[in-house]
């Protein structure tokens, strides 16, 4: 890949083949989360390194490889570094000691003394020789893992690209766990795919998947084998061409070679007739080229056959994104985009200051459009800075008349929608990716008075497009998928979807959902947000997520129908912001000696919105017989059981949630005590219900703990009910639902909007 592709950083080329070399030992692959000692040996060149010049030692800010060290010879990620000639050096880390996305560095300065030519520095990453048990690797698979070094050789602070650079491969692990995945809706006789897949412990689809394992599905399958055995090395396997004759739902368990489950599929619903079909999406992640990892097309293909999407976006930050890239990703979305099988949209993040208007996604139907940067901070070609809109407002201004969609997003930067919207293109807030879960941008939308429908995606980094394990890094959670309600799988159909807003997301699980407003009279349905000149269309009985209508009726009927993989927790049915009830598949008869210990929220709206909750869980005249985590996907950040009376925790969020399932030996006796850096609270075990028990405010952004009661068995995968809605008679009413699952996944629908 060329220079341009790659946005080498402005780091200086001067003579670079005057300034040294670099290897690194051993080389080869390494396993995805392991620990290794690698010898970085620099050889000066011509030039040397004068005295107080240095060294960097650099790797992306996507990865999560430790964090080195230099004081604890038996600890992890211990770095060492000698000089040949005995030249004194001092070592240093800084997470964001670099340009950009080059940002993790060690700094090897030359502090007394000089290197000529052929000296050498060695710096052990991961030195074992006094007890540390080595560098702990990246969680997440990439090719070239690159340790970039670059040098000042001159001692000016102006360091130069060595012109070969030594890298590793990071591979997946053994396969822990594995994934089967259909469509969540297919009409009778309708083609479809299932894709399985074993991942490794950080969530990387595994080339190790060994043995011949079994199908058995819950209704007649055409084309399904009884079996299959995965080819050595692949990292997914697709069965095409499967149809179902007859209307039901469709559940494929697989069985290894000795008859255990090892995974169920997501629901399919079989249906007669359906005008629309649901395809999932992730519209939002990053590559190489930009700050991510491994390149635009492994991404996409990464997306199309071991997420098995059905559709996507890269989504660069602008201002890394180069004309030659820019090029490049539209080459890259006309040849991979393929109607009825996937399709790729050309886009890209809008990435403006917070205080211009923070983040947004920019998908156009076409390629060939002109990208408006927020800013060319590190793009080195100025001669189209002419074109770049600087503020929220600006962009809007500059898509006037394109045919484009936007989202808002919050990643490192937030969209402040208050200070800027275009409701005729940002039809959707994002309110869930790596970055966390962001509720109060629906809010947000809400109080302007937006009609506005909800997505969720990645935002990945890791090249695990559609299927983004956060790994160990700062990102709080699972990258979210969005499900998109569509008349076909071309880009036309689901830009229609988008502007119609009938669309629904996840935190990244695959579940069927349909919400209706039935009325008792006819309702007037819009074309378009009255608000933009939209028009009355109809007369109708019923609506669908996303769906304007006006009414004059004081109450309505909302359905909800839900069939997920896992055991459904509860389903809250909301009216804007307003909990209107919460609908849960059991009693407070039920219930028996299982507890759920839930932590959530954010810290604040920005960058910093870690909320750290490591704490303990005490018992006192009681003990835990087990306890499992949820949403602790940082397999760093564990849950503990040191004794029988005591859980200890390390976790954070960034706007969901996590938590501890519990078993008590005993239902009712006790106390339990719960200490966090937010919160201390003692009560009796006796008096944990059915009700969430709310511990706090803990500041920040809707930052509490909950305590609450389950069944010790929730068998309960479908939930379809209605209930009555009373209506506001003088603002929107914003009707939909917020589904929580026992295994810690969210999904929302988006707003059927009823104007009185």
């Amino acid at each position: 890949m060329s220079q341009a592709m790659r946005n080498n950083a402005f780091h200086s080329t001067y003579l670079a083949d005057r300034v040294g070399s670099a290897t690194l030992t051993p080389g080869g692959s390494f396993e995805a989360g392991s620990f290794a000692s690698l010898t970085l040996t620099y050889t000066a060149g011509y030039f040397g390194i004068d005295d107080t010049g240095s060294l960097k030692i650099v790797h992306r800010f996507a990865s999560d490889a430790g964090k080195p060290q230099f004081t604890d010879p038996k600890g992890w990620n211990y770095v060492t570094a000698e000089a040949s000639n005995g030249a004194v050096l001092e070592l240093r880390y800084d997470q964001k000691g670099n340009i950009r996305p080059w940002d993790k560095t060690i700094l090897i300065r030359v502090q007394r003394g000089f290197l000529r030519e052929g000296d050498q520095i060695v710096v052990r990453l991961g030195d074992t020789r006094q007890g540390s048990p080595g560098m702990r690797m990246q969680t997440f698979s990439e090719g070239t893992f690159e340790y970039k070094v670059l040098v000042d050789a001159f001692a000016t602070y102006n360091y130069v690209e060595l012109p070969e650079q030594p890298n590793i491969a990071i591979v997946a692990g053994p396969p822990v766990g594995y994934k089967a995945l259909l469509p969540s809706l297919r009409r009778v006789g309708q083609a479809f795919t299932l894709g399985f897949k074993g991942e490794d412990k950080w969530g990387n689809p595994s080339h190790r998947l060994q043995g011949t394992f079994t199908l058995e599905a819950s209704l007649p399958v055409e084309g399904l084998p009884a079996s299959i055995t995965p080819r050595p090395g692949a990292l997914a396997t697709a069965i095409d061409n499967l149809k179902v004759l007859s209307p039901g739902e469709l559940r494929i368990v697989v069985r290894n070679a000795a008859g255990d489950a090892v995974c169920s599929s997501n629901p399919m619903r079989v249906e007669a007739q359906s005008e629309l079909l649901p395809y999932w999406a992730d519209l939002h992640g990053q590559s190489e080229e930009t700050i991510g990892t491994n390149s635009a097309q492994e991404l996409i293909e990464f997306g199309r056959d071991y997420a098995f999407l059905d559709a996507m976006c890269h989504q660069g930050n602008d201002f890394q994104i180069t004309t030659p890239f820019w090029h490049e990703l539209n080459r890259l979305t006309a040849q991979y985009n393929e109607d009825g099988r996937f399709i790729i949209f050309p886009g890209y993040e809008w990435s403006g200051n917070t205080g211009l208007g923070g983040d947004r996604n920019v998908l156009f139907r076409d390629e060939g459009r002109q990208i408006h940067r927020s800013h060319h901070a590190l793009v080195e070609d100025l001669s189209d800075v002419g074109t770049d809109a600087n503020s929220a407002n600006d962009l809007f201004e500059a898509l006037k008349g394109e045919n484009c969609v936007v989202f808002a997003h919050i990643g490192g930067r937030y969209a402040d929608i208050k200070m800027a919207h275009d409701a005729h293109i940002e039809r959707a807030v994002e309110v869930h990716s790596d970055w966390g879960t962001f509720e109060w941008l629906i809010e947000d939308a809400f109080d302007q008075g937006y009609r506005v429908g909800i997505l969720a995606n990645s935002d990945g980094h890791k090249g695990r497009h559609g299927a983004s394990h956060p790994g160990a890094s700062l990102f709080g959670a699972y990258g979210g998928l969005s499900c998109l309600l569509a008349r076909e799988l071309t880009r036309d159909g689901l830009f229609e979807a988008m502007r119609r807003r009938h669309h629904y997301a996840t935190t990244g699980t695959r579940v069927h959902l349909s919400t209706h407003v039935r009325f008792d009279a006819p309702a007037e349905l819009f074309d378009d947000d009255p608000n933009l000149g939209g028009k009355v269309t109809a007369k109708v009985s019923q609506a669908m997520m996303g769906d304007i209508l006006r009414s004059p009726a004081r109450r309505v009927t909302l359905e909800v129908d839900l069939a997920a993989g896992v055991p459904i927790e509860r389903i809250e049915i909301r009216n804007r912001m307003q909990v209107l009830e919460t609908w849960r598949p059991y009693a407070q008869a039920d219930l028996g000696r299982r507890l759920r210990i839930i932590w959530e929220g954010s810290e604040y709206r920005g960058r910093g919105r870690q909320s750290v909750w490591d704490g303990q869980a005490q018992l006192h005249g009681n003990r835990f017989e087990r306890a499992l985590p949820i949403n602790l996907w940082n397999l760093d950040k564990k849950l503990e059981q040191p004794a029988p009376d005591l859980l200890t925790w390390k976790a954070l969020t960034t706007g969901g949630f996590g938590g501890a399932d519990v078993l008590l030996a005993d239902a009712q006796a006790g106390r339990l005590q719960i200490q966090t850096p937010f919160f201390q609270n003692e009560l009796d075990v006796a008096k944990i219900g059915l009700e969430d028990h709310v511990i706090g405010t803990g500041g920040g952004i809707a930052r509490q703990m909950r305590l609450f009661r389950l069944p010790e068995r929730n068998a309960t995968l479908n939930a379809c009910f209605s209930r009555a809605i009373d209506l506001h008679n003088d603002i929107d009413n914003a009707l939909y639902v917020c589904a929580i699952l026992e295994d810690g996944h969210r999904v929302w629908s988006s707003p059927i909007y009823v104007i009185p």
